[in-house]
């Protein structure tokens, strides 16, 4: 039997009768798969925008190598917060392990073209290796020369580019607001802004507060812990590991601007970071995974093992 067909005026028509817009559609079928063929071939799908925006952002990156021991205006460089046993008290942290700095893009940026775009987030990921996520530059804000070293208290910004060439972002905070905060933790938020201003000045000072003073002025070495200032705020750079925000690449920790203090007004290891610079002997490693020398003690007990 023969199943028949009824227009929308009622009528009954055959299966082989067409009925409706049927060679629009057949157009517009046609037209939808010339968009896709010109697309795919000048590489503007969006999985194809996808797969180049993770390429550049996990791109393998080289620090500055540090050749006396400091840290210099110009220096690419990454920020590390260590791994420290919590105490029974504290709130149930989301991610152990050693965790960098590193930039957070929105999704539009696959939209908008091949740079970063401003504003732009900030996370803590697992990733210790340096790439296009995670490397930062000194920059230079009160006319400071490219290669002159950083010293305690010093203002100085923080720029990122995210892998690519072209544009590069500067690491900004300020005072929370009702409609200006940070998402989970609603502490003082810290973001990427293509605008160079007062609100991008940054500094480090020593990690003991009772030397702060005798070491402010003098150069900062390189891969010691720092506690990172926000010229504007005063307020610290801190991972709490206690906030989790869902991104683009998976799960990671929040960042925040707030200092973390505990009985003794010290900054907790929230506030902790050590400026890592490369590993001169090997380009794609840093300092931070050079082994460390041997003490004399072990020296001697592997002679005498020998």
């Amino acid at each position: 039997m023969i199943n028949s067909r009824t227009s929308k005026s009622g009528r009954m028509y055959s299966p082989g009768v067409l009925l409706g817009n049927w060679f629009e559609d057949v157009c517009l079928e046609e037209e939808s798969l010339k968009d896709f063929l010109y697309k795919r071939e000048n590489g503007e799908l969006i999985i194809q925008k996808s797969r180049r925006l993770k390429d550049t952002l996990y791109k393998k990156e080289q620090l500055s190598i540090s050749k006396d021991g400091y840290i210099h205006f110009g220096d690419t460089v990454l920020f590390a917060n260590l791994d420290v046993v919590r105490l029974p008290e504290e709130k149930a942290i989301i991610m152990g392990g050693n965790l960098s700095l590193a930039v957070n893009p929105d999704i539009s940026t696959l939209y908008t073209g091949d740079n970063l775009t401003a504003p732009c987030d900030l996370s803590a990921i697992e990733h210790m290796n340096p790439i296009g996520r995670n490397v930062f530059r000194i920059l230079s804000l009160e006319g400071e020369a490219m290669g002159e070293p950083l010293r305690y208290g010093q203002n100085c910004g923080l720029g990122a580019a995210g892998g690519f060439q072209d544009k590069m972002l500067f690491m900004s905070s300020d005072h929370k607001s009702f409609h200006n905060m940070a998402k989970k933790s609603s502490l003082q938020p810290v973001f990427m802004t293509d605008e160079l201003s007062y609100l991008c000045a940054w500094q480090f000072t020593f990690l003991d507060p009772q030397l702060r003073m005798e070491y402010e002025g003098l150069p900062i070495a390189a891969n010691t812990k720092v506690v990172v200032v926000h010229s504007h705020t005063n307020q610290a750079l801190a991972v709490p590991r206690t906030f989790w925000i869902r991104t683009y690449f998976g799960k990671e920790c929040e960042i925040n601007c707030h200092t973390y203090l505990d009985s003794h007004k010290a900054e907790e290891s929230k506030n902790h970071w050590i400026i890592v610079t490369g590993n001169p002997s090997d380009d794609s490693t840093t300092m931070f995974n050079r082994p460390k020398p041997q003490s004399e003690e072990t020296r001697t007990q592997n002679r005498e093992c020998l």
